[in-house]
């Protein structure tokens, strides 16, 4: 029983940390993508340019929308055996149940995570429009 309930345990907790590192990592690396979107705009640098760090902050995006797709996929196989193994606790020590009927869904990780990831595969796209129409409409 204990080695089941360690298993289930550090898997949840990897994935878990994994996943909220994976996000901290695309934070940073928007911050600095933007970055150099704002000044490839401000100094009126050639379109084409401005349209690749678009496609590029649509592709950033896109991994990481599938990475934290699969993070969740690999955090829910263990949930099902948290659960079962918290009938012998408590009923206020058993968060997964709790969990599970609480209905708030936007008070949750996943939602905060793909908002940000979704504002910024808006704003790459926009970018990218910008860039085309800055493109065509140049002498």
């Amino acid at each position: 029983m204990q080695n089941e309930q360690q298993y289930l345990c550090d898997h949840y907790r990897f994935n878990a940390e994994q996943r909220l590192k994976a996000f901290n990592f695309f934070v940073v690396l928007s911050m600095f993508v933007d970055g150099g979107v704002f000044t490839a705009v401000e100094k009126n640098f050639h379109p084409l340019i401005v349209m690749l760090l678009g496609g590029f902050v649509v592709i950033v995006s896109a991994v990481f929308w599938v990475m934290d797709l699969r993070s969740r996929q690999l955090l829910n196989l263990a949930v099902p055996g948290l659960r079962a193994l918290e009938q012998h606790l408590s009923e206020e020590a058993r968060v997964f149940t709790r969990d599970l009927n609480s209905h708030s869904r936007f008070i949750r990780y996943t939602f905060a995570i793909r908002a940000l990831i979704l504002g910024q595969l808006v704003c790459g796209t926009a970018v990218v429009l910008y860039g085309l129409v800055t493109f065509f409409n140049s002498p």
